[in-house]
């Protein structure tokens, strides 16, 4: 048989093989069902060396002098009988999971998967070719099923740690929200006294060493515009600090609950969601913050945020876990919103009085 019709042979053998890989994914498209008994993610993560392990001898097949079709055909065989093996142990590892560890699971998966199909798919096509380019493209893809495989090992194993990690997740973009809420400054012309009431305790306040460039926008704001971009400073440092706290809440269950609080998972999917909630009505509290402000938009927000703070407060309650630092970093928040939305109300009250005094009654 001459190399261009092994060559059509590989391919239709390794096209049998990713449609059973495919079939077997949609098979497997929803999360495991309760009844089944759960797979340590322990055993993924070692069936997951097993799939490198096989990868390294398709590197060295691939890479080596002329490799036989037969042996190329055994170790696709076995490469997918792996793979089929990894996908239902990952599959079961979902028994009990809430949406966001199904996420984190299914990500780190279909990472695997593809990988692994960019591998074989490229190992094929350069079999008989002795272009050395193509050659050098087989080891990097060896590689990049190795550091595939070494990310299970970062996966959330479980429900705890995953929404623990989503809700670091939610903390970022707001860090830097609160960076660029510190950039703003009062026009040239002004001058403004810090509030103490609107200062930010320093121990409740990321502490940011990166310095920016000053750019003209932001910096042009009133007296009264910047006093209120200074207590919205303080509402988004206050809001970390919660995040903080409802992080430290959270992972209480680990000792509780080894296996993950599959009994909490419902309040802990919600938690996430409510401080994803606020973190998409921070994002709009910072950008209302630039001249000319919207007060109206940066008071609906406040009031949106305050709403699900009272929200994680129900929900945590039906948590058995102390939450006493909770509630006191969400009634730090609630002061720094009250004192936010109050400087909003001096400040359409005083834009109310000005117009007034500015009609003319003559006319």
């Amino acid at each position: 048989m001459g190399k261009a019709k092994e060559k059509e042979q590989l391919n239709r053998i390794l096209g049998v093989h990713l449609n059973s890989i495919h079939e077997t994914l949609q098979a497997l498209d929803q999360t495991a069902d309760s009844s089944l008994e759960k797979v340590s993610w322990d055993d993924v993560i070692k069936m997951g060396e097993q799939v490198s392990k096989q990868a390294t001898l398709v590197g060295m097949l691939c890479t080596g002098v002329a490799p036989e079709v037969k042996a190329l055909e055994e170790n696709m065989a076995s490469y997918f009988n792996i793979l089929q093996g990894f996908l239902l142990l990952s599959h079961g590892s979902t028994v009990g999971a809430g949406p966001t560890l199904s996420s984190y699971v299914n990500t780190s998966r279909k990472l695997v998967i593809d990988c692994s199909f960019r591998l074989w798919k490229e190992s094929v096509s350069t079999y008989g070719s002795h272009n050395q380019e193509h050659k050098r493209s087989v080891p990097q893809l060896v590689g990049a099923v190795w550091d595939a495989c070494t990310a299970l090992k970062k996966t959330p194993a479980t429900n705890i740690m995953a929404i623990g990690r989503a809700i670091t997740q939610v903390a970022v973009p707001m860090k830097d929200v609160l960076r660029e809420m510190k950039e703003l400054k009062p026009s040239s012309s002004a001058s403004v006294e810090a509030s103490d009431e609107a200062s930010v305790n320093e121990e409740s306040e990321p502490h940011d060493s990166e310095n920016s460039d000053d750019g003209d926008m932001g910096n042009d704001l009133s007296p009264e515009e910047m006093k209120v971009a200074q207590y919205a400073v303080a509402v988004v440092s206050d809001m970390l600090v919660v995040l903080k706290e409802l992080i430290r809440t959270v992972t209480l269950f680990k000792k509780e609950d080894p296996d993950g609080s599959d009994n909490y998972v419902d309040s802990l999917e919600k938690l996430l969601k409510l401080c994803q909630g606020i973190g998409i009505q921070i994002d709009e509290l910072g950008a209302c913050l630039y001249p000319p402000q919207e007060h109206p938009a940066i008071k609906t927000a406040s009031e949106k945020i305050s709403g699900m703070i009272d929200e994680m407060l129900v929900e945590l309650e039906r948590l058995n876990v102390p939450r006493e630092s909770f509630i006191q970093a969400c009634t730090d928040l609630k002061r720094s919103l009250g004192r936010l939305g109050s400087e909003l109300d001096s400040f359409t009250a005083t834009e109310v009085f000005a117009k007034i005094e500015n009609l003319d009654l003559t006319s």
